[in-house]
């Protein structure tokens, strides 16, 4: 599956900063964007993880905030994208954003926007991404229940059914969280600015601090 995940993503990154709260290329959207991640990641500089980080328009608004990032995407063109972006201003791997190749390396934050939803097994990657962390470390995740069809899968017909297909709930993802972390709480991103337009359906901030 990992090399459809790839096509799709390869096909839509020539593309993708094109909407407002992809290539935060509006200066209102991307003010707001950048205030939530001052409120979200401790004070710079902190060591940040930022998984399937697309063309790398969050990490460069954490890395201008003077904090220390590393990027995942499985798509190579969202990759190349995010490196020219960045200009060497963080490191951008390729690779799995539910199994990350960062070796023993550990972060202050992982931060995961709009990825938890489209996984095979969530609530592995979520373990997994906890033992990334060090202790007090936060995780950051930025997720929706999407309107429209709630049964849409992100990569088309013949993809296998998705536990969390049309995006997952505020409170569905807080309780997996739950049992991993010690504290977490839930913000809602219903700000049109955040998005470039007003929205419909529900659009959160999970920020959970592992103290272990």
């Amino acid at each position: 599956m990992s090399e459809r995940v790839a096509a799709f993503w390869d096909e839509a990154a020539e593309t993708f900063d094109a909407a407002p709260d992809h290539g935060l290329r509006d200066a209102a959207v991307r003010d707001a964007w950048a205030r939530r991640l001052q409120a979200w990641l401790p004070p710079p500089p902190s060591d940040v993880l930022d998984l399937g980080c697309g063309t790398g328009s969050l990490a460069l608004v954490a890395v201008e905030a003077g904090h220390r990032v590393v990027g995942v995407d499985l798509s190579p063109r969202m990759v190349e994208r995010a490196r020219a972006k960045l200009g060497g201003a963080a490191t951008v791997l390729a690779g799995d954003a539910a199994d990350p190749p960062v070796g023993e390396r550990r972060f202050d934050v992982v931060l995961v926007r709009h990825v938890t939803w489209t996984l095979p097994d969530p609530h592995t990657a979520l373990r997994h991404w906890v033992s990334l962390l060090r202790p007090g470390g936060r995780l950051v995740l930025i997720e929706g229940r999407w309107s429209g069809d709630a049964d849409s899968q992100p990569y088309g017909e013949g993809t296998a059914r998705l536990p969390w297909s049309g995006g997952v709930a505020a409170a569905t993802l807080a309780a997996a969280v739950a049992p991993l972390a010690e504290r977490q709480r839930v913000q809602p991103l219903d700000d049109p600015a955040l998005w470039g337009r007003p929205i419909d359906d529900e659009r959160y901030a999970l920020i959970a601090v592992v103290d272990r």
